[in-house]
């Protein structure tokens, strides 16, 4: 498969082809073994980076799927710790707030009072905008919390399908009711658990069936620019070439021709021991013209350009400026060979402003009628909360290190099995409170924070609303015209 795509580059089966004929003995120009070496190089190298991508690919779907969730053991009688990988169809699975959902699961419990659960769709779509999902009809009229002993329905539903936006299906209570299933109702693989705390479900597609797998069409092999150009180009200089070694054959034929029987002294023989005909000898000489006249498309272009692919990932893995502090991470090339399409962008679209200002729609000025009303109020409110955070990631750091320290001190031969430990708890506590912080700070909305709702507009230009609007209602009331409003209130 891989060479079959890199075939797609013409001028690698241009190489592929020249270094073939040099294996005929009636044709060849140069050693068979050192025009076969450079295709080789080519080929090796182009095929070393695709194999080192599909390493890469590996070892991030190792790593997705050895994340953990709580899935619900019977025999246990309690939610155990398990991989994505071992997650099958029939479990109960139990996500907390920004938990990414390990399959597509059917909501059947939630910490919210009106059974909503939001969740972030980022990852399938490209949506930061939160959605809402709704428990299954009659288990939102639950007194006690969800048990999943004592789940006893049947539940019915399509086949696996690649559709985001649709889902059919029935559950079959025990008291013989039926209620309907829908996309409201279910928690795709991929998305992630946002201002609920708590939330469960039953496991309805896992693996390869979920919806979000049965997307991904796999890896596609993607060409540059530069590539799909000089593809155009290798095609217009073997054109040329076929006309020149044409050019040259014909003419070779026609020179023989004339001698006739009497060939010249440096005519070479052929295997037989007699001369070759006009017509043979012109053939011979067109695929000899075409080896010898091999260089208009240089091998060595190719090369270079491998090589300077090569460079320029090096270089992009070590650029300073594209290191990020907070998260320690560095740029990652995931397509080695696109490099050069790097940074050439002609069209930038978006669809919304939520796109540049991320969701964080903020009131700070308006101007009406020529009158600037700036709120100094949400320009403090909004540096209290900067200052907020900032205080609480130091308080964090802090306590991180303080804890780091004591925990080598005092466990120094398990330190292995604590730290394992302690990563899970802490990331299973710090879920559980960020979760009930959310819930708290948003009962019924789903603002992702308290920036974006604690903003109130500014109080002059409220002031003259509400009176612009007593006056319309007076007017309206007695069934006066518009026209005794003033100037400023018609504004």
């Amino acid at each position: 498969k891989n060479l079959f795509e890199q075939f797609h580059r013409l001028a690698n089966v241009y190489f592929v082809f020249i270094a073939l004929l040099n294996f005929v003995p009636s044709v060849n120009a140069f050693k068979p073994e050192l025009a076969l070496a450079p295709v080789l190089f080519i080929l090796a190298v182009t095929a070393i980076k695709d194999v080192w991508e599909d390493y890469r690919r590996y070892c991030s779907d190792h790593e997705i799927n050895h994340l953990d969730c709580l899935v619900y053991c019977r025999s246990e009688r309690k939610y155990v710790v398990k991989y994505w990988k071992e997650v099958q169809v029939g479990d109960f699975v139990q996500l907390r707030c920004n938990e990414i959902i390990p399959a597509d699961i059917l909501l059947l419990a939630s910490s919210d009072p009106d059974g909503l659960c939001h969740i972030e769709t980022a990852n399938l779509d490209g949506e930061t905008n939160l959605k809402q999902r709704q428990v299954v009809k009659g288990f939102l009229e639950l007194d006690s919390d969800f048990d999943p002993m004592k789940f006893n329905s049947v539940i019915e539903c399509e086949k696996p399908n690649n559709d985001l936006t649709r889902f059919r299906g029935y559950i079959l209570h025990k008291n013989g009711k039926k209620a309907g299933l829908y996309k409201e109702n279910l928690l795709l693989r991929g998305c992630t658990i946002r201002n609920t705390e708590e939330v469960a479900g039953i496991v309805i597609y896992a693996g390869h069936e979920t919806k979000a797998l049965l997307n991904n069409n796999g890896p596609r092999y993607k060409r540059s620019k530069l590539e799909r150009q000089m593809n155009i180009d290798v095609l217009w200089c073997a054109l040329i070439l076929l006309g020149m070694c044409l050019f040259s054959a014909i003419g070779h034929g026609l020179w023989v021709l004339q001698y006739g029987e009497k060939r010249p002294v440096f005519d070479v023989l052929g295997p037989d021991g007699k001369y070759l005909a006009p017509f043979l000898s012109a053939v011979y000489l067109f695929f000899t013209m075409i080896i010898v006249c091999q260089t208009l498309i240089p091998i060595s272009l190719y090369v270079s350009i491998e090589i300077v692919k090569i460079c320029q990932v090096f270089f992009i893995h070590q650029d300073k400026d594209l290191y990020d502090e907070e998260t320690d991470s560095q740029l990652q090339c995931r397509a080695l060979n696109i490099t050069e399409d790097l940074g050439q962008i002609q069209y930038i679209f978006s669809d919304k402003t939520g796109t540049l200002t991320q969701n964080k729609m903020v009131f700070r000025r308006c101007t009406v009628s020529g009158i600037e009303y700036s709120h100094d109020a949400n320009a403090r409110r909004l540096a209290m909360y900067q200052e907020a955070d900032s205080e609480e990631e130091d308080i964090t750091a802090k306590g991180g290190t303080a804890s780091h320290r004591e925990s080598v001190a005092s466990h120094q031969s398990v330190k292995n099995v604590h730290r394992t430990q302690s990563t899970k708890s802490h990331r299973r506590t710090g879920s559980r409170a960020e979760a009930k912080r959310a819930s708290i700070l948003s009962k019924h909305t789903a603002f992702s924070s308290p920036m974006e709702k604690d903003i109130t507009p500014d109080p002059q230009l409220l002031a003259k609303v509400n009176d612009c609007a007593r006056c319309l209602e007076v007017l309206k009331n007695h069934e006066q015209p518009f026209s005794q409003l003033t100037p400023e209130q018609s504004d």
